[in-house]
């Protein structure tokens, strides 16, 4: 919005011309979001505390420790992040770029469809929500229209194509084949930032960190010069993305100031889905599927252990971990709930600066 407004006058104006660098405008999305989420953090905290009296429905069968400490505390917090995220967004980025509108229709309608499930889990009073098939249902359509409207405005040979780490100069062609390929990353994302979220801090970090990457890519990706010399694939008009990222870390770093331990509010599945959801629409617009895998690898251990969890529990009776996700077989194991947080963080940090690795600097 104010992109739009002032960019026309920086020929007038000397000092609109800032408004033309990305690189300002993303640093301006960051401190926007941020300030937001501070202003509204304490008035949505309190509201959600009034409405919800008991806090999000504790699980019966998890950590001991959670029916004492996290009871009462009023989760749907991820509200907080989409508000700071949505008004920096609009305020910053070029709202003429549809890469911007695909990108913000998966995040709020993720964001939807988590808030469906924590208003059930708050008002019926059971940590089931909405059934999973509903929501899997809900998620997909979401995903195939923003991969659909990605193809539709990819031109060849990255329309429908697949970008592998390290080999700049390959393209696996999937056709039409990328359109569910497309929509797993997009829904595998959300639902692993949703099952990495379960103690104070442990989600919100991690994708922070993953937005940080993200914001570079973008860039990198969307700028011509860049990505010929450092030899990755050129994807015109997304390096409007950077915008969204960086608003992303504003609005995810306002939520942790409520969020740190001991938390004030749980963003819940309406800002984990959402979080994730986004990251994954990110990495399919910027051609960086497979680097999501790498830069969110938190995300991927942690439903991992579900997967293998179950799989091991259906088929021979017994547990490889003593709780999955991943974080709850720590707290089992007697660690404190901030050095699961903390070690976490660190572990996302070495695996984001993998990520980076990908682009191999000369």
């Amino acid at each position: 919005m104010l992109y739009n407004l002032l960019y026309p006058l920086a020929d007038q104006i000397p000092v609109f011309n800032l408004f033309k660098y990305l690189t300002f405008r993303t640093g301006g999305a960051v401190l926007t979001a941020l300030i937001v989420a501070f202003l509204v953090g304490p008035r949505i905290i309190a509201w959600l505390r009034q409405w919800q009296k008991q806090g999000q429905p504790i699980r019966a069968d998890g950590p001991e420790s959670h029916l004492l400490t996290k009871k009462g505390t009023p989760t749907m917090g991820g509200f907080m992040i989409l508000l700071a995220l949505g008004i920096s967004t609009l305020l910053w980025a070029d709202l003429r770029n549809q890469y911007v509108w695909i990108v913000l229709l998966v995040t709020l309608g993720y964001g939807l469809i988590g808030f469906w499930d924590d208003y059930l889990k708050v008002s019926k009073k059971n940590p089931k929500g909405v059934p999973g098939k509903a929501k899997l249902v809900a998620e997909i359509a979401i995903g195939l229209a923003a991969a659909a409207w990605v193809m539709s405005l990819q031109r060849e040979p990255l329309a429908g194509a697949l970008a592998v780490p390290f080999f700049k100069t390959v393209l696996l062609q999937l056709s039409w084949f990328y359109l569910p390929f497309a929509v797993f990353i997009i829904v595998g994302a959300g639902n692993a930032v949703n099952l990495t979220d379960g103690l104070d801090g442990l989600a919100i970090v991690p994708v922070m960190i993953a937005s940080a990457v993200f914001a570079i890519f973008s860039y990198l990706v969307g700028h011509a010069v860049f990505a010929n010399y450092l030899q990755i694939h050129y994807v015109s008009g997304s390096g409007e993305l950077a915008v969204f990222c960086g608003a992303l870390v504003g609005a995810g770093l306002g939520f942790l100031w409520f969020n740190a331990p001991p938390a004030m509010v749980f963003m819940g599945d309406t800002g984990s889905l959402a979080l994730g959801g986004a990251l994954g629409a990110v990495s399919v617009v910027t051609k960086h599927e497979l680097v999501l895998g790498i830069v969110g690898g938190l995300f991927v251990l942690e439903t991992v252990s579900v997967i293998v969890q179950v799989a091991s529990f259906k088929l021979t009776g017994k547990r490889v971990f003593r709780m999955a996700p991943l974080h709850h077989h720590f707290e089992k194991k007697g660690w404190a709930e901030p050095t699961v947080v903390i070690r976490f963080w660190i572990i996302a940090t070495i695996l984001a600066l993998a990520g980076l690795s990908t682009l191999k600097l000369r």
